[in-house]
């Protein structure tokens, strides 16, 4: 080789040649081989440790998860303590979550009845670190999906070993560093983005002097949206029914949400890059990062980006968060038909094992839209009964949002939808509840085998003759309605007056109406007449896995809860 080529080939080799001390890697913990780690991000590494201002504490082990978790919404809500200095059986429990920064992925409480008997001398649990509950905390899960995620966590939770935390005073500036991009680079130099242990956490650097006005808009931006939506136990009301997003008309409603929601993403984003700004230089790292946040990393489930994936177009998401925006506002409609929830009033109205029409009645003496009297609501291919669930839910509509433009707004919600009102709640509705409330729903659907009888209950309200209630449902359905509509068309099918389209028309829908009442005596017989005397006991502490089977092939199949 010449020496021009050989002059070439050594500087093309210096091009990724790197050199580094070897005890520049004992800096790293961990000490990973990361040879290409520029001086700065070294320097990094000599920062104090966040074990050096925070007690970073592993959570307790049940090792029986089903037996002592439960999701809030299964429970007594009077049986759930939601004050640190309450005796109540159920605690808010920090089970982690996917990935979302801030605040939230809280839906979880656990068995601590006296102290946690019976977890503390289940042979098999761990009951770790408990002397740490109860008190603020930064949290993550220890298994990450991605890229880790930190949230605030208060006082009034307990935490399990898939959600370690750490304690001390300054939380909100710990959280604004565990949430930049660059504690995120110094994690990925470890290798600890997919697991999140204790001992990751204890050696990151950390610089404490900062100031946690960011953090604190971040929280509550986070919580703002958490608590929007059903499965928060702080949520109030539906958004599209606050005072701040009402217009005349549904759409313009959701217009003015949607502008809200989109001020709250480009909000969130704005903080996250003044953030990871402020640590990157604190770090050192302005030759090594950008502040930026790409949208699907702004963790608000009102942010279509982060809720749908970002390989999708933005007509895509806008469609499918406006089809989700109107599937929310069926399922709060549902809630008020059965007293879950009221347009007079905030919150939870009925959220305790057997409660009665008589217990919503003296919360919501003079209801503008009533609860369902009897805990029953049948939900059928046509206007059979006059609290059928399509009837009450347009009866919702003209009530919540004004007659005047009552077609409008169904006709919105029905686009929304991409199908009729009816059709939704028979096609898709039952599987929309089920994936809300994380496969341990609260409403049950009674169904026949081909889905020709199906009645809706609300667990909590449930009582031993709820059962027998159905039953009187699918009795004057199939020998009063059906049996009637059969008579009336065979006398078409007769008629000296009805055209020959007429009583061929009547004659199929005869052939029809026979198969379904086949198919309800059957159900009937074999299946609602027996249940219905066993006059079945419900406890909700056992939770829907352990109640839902009780009720056998009277119940929509949900493979998760088969036994």
């Amino acid at each position: 080789m010449n020496n021009d080529k050989a002059g070439k080939a050594e500087h093309s080799i210096e091009k990724y040649f790197f050199r580094s001390s070897a005890a520049d890697f004992l800096k790293i913990p961990e000490a990973p081989i990361a040879y290409w780690l520029s001086e700065k991000v070294r320097e990094a590494f000599n920062i104090p440790k966040v074990a050096e201002f925070f007690e970073v504490k592993e959570g307790l082990g049940t090792r029986d998860d089903p037996r002592f978790l439960r999701s809030f919404w299964e429970v007594d809500c009077f049986k759930i303590r939601f004050h640190p200095e309450g005796s109540e059986k159920w605690v808010p429990t920090d089970k982690a979550g996917g990935f979302r920064k801030w605040y939230g992925s809280n839906g979880t409480v656990m068995n601590w009845e006296n102290d946690g008997f019976e977890i503390r001398n289940f042979e098999k649990s761990v009951p770790r670190n408990t002397q740490y509950f109860f008190r603020d905390a930064v949290s993550w899960g220890k298994v990450a999906t991605g890229r880790p995620s930190f949230r605030l966590r208060t006082a009034q939770y307990a935490f399990v070993d898939a959600s370690p935390s750490a304690f001390g005073e300054e939380l909100n500036v710990l959280l604004s560093a565990l949430n930049s991009r660059a504690i995120s680079q110094l994690m990925k130099i470890q290798g600890s983005t997919v697991n999140v242990t204790v001992g990751t956490a204890k050696n990151l650097p950390y610089i404490k002097e900062i100031d946690e006005t960011v953090s604190d808009d971040c929280v509550a931006l986070a919580k703002r949206d958490w608590d929007s939506y059903e499965t928060s136990w702080d949520f109030t009301t539906l958004p599209l029914l606050s005072p701040d997003h009402r217009t005349e008309t549904l759409k313009g409603a959701y217009v003015r949400l949607r502008a809200h929601w989109q001020g709250m993403v480009d909000g969130m984003q704005q903080l996250e890059e003044e953030n990871n700004r402020t640590f990157i230089d604190a770090y050192g790292l302005q030759d090594e990062l950008t502040p930026d946040v790409p949208l699907e990393e702004v963790t608000l489930t009102c942010n279509p980006h982060y809720r749908y994936g970002n390989n999708k177009s933005e007509e895509e998401l806008e469609a499918f968060l406006l089809a989700d925006t109107m599937r929310e506002l069926v399922s709060y409609a549902v809630g008020c038909m059965f007293g879950r929830y009221a347009l007079e009033e905030p919150g939870l109205i009925l959220a305790n094992q057997g409660e009665t029409i008589e217990d919503y009645l003296k919360r919501i003496p003079e209801p503008s839209f009533p609860a369902d009297e009897d805990n029953v609501i049948p939900m059928l291919d046509g206007d059979w009964f006059n609290d059928d669930i399509t009837e009450r839910f347009r009866e919702f509509l003209r009530i919540a949002f004004g007659e005047e433009h009552y077609e409008g707004n169904l006709r919105f919600v029905e686009q929304a939808l991409g199908k009729d009102i009816r059709k939704y709640f028979l096609k898709d509705f039952y599987n929309d509840h089920v994936r809300r409330y994380k496969k341990r729903p609260i409403y049950w659907l009674f169904s026949s085998p081909k889905g020709s009888f199906n009645a809706l209950i609300y667990m909590h309200r449930y009582q031993p003759h709820t059962v027998g209630t159905v039953l009187e449902y699918l009795r004057d359905f199939k020998d009063e309605k059906l049996k009637a509509r059969k008579n009336h068309l065979e006398a078409v099918s007769i008629s000296a007056g009805a055209s020959q389209g007429d009583k061929t028309k009547a004659l199929k829908e005869i052939e029809k109406i026979n198969k379904t009442l086949a198919e309800l005596d059957d159900y009937e017989r074999d299946v609602l007449y027996p249940l219905a005397t066993e006059q079945v006991e419900i406890d909700l502490d056992d939770g829907v896995k352990a109640n839902y089977p009780k009720f056998g092939d009277a119940l929509k199949k949900i493979t998760e809860l088969s036994q």
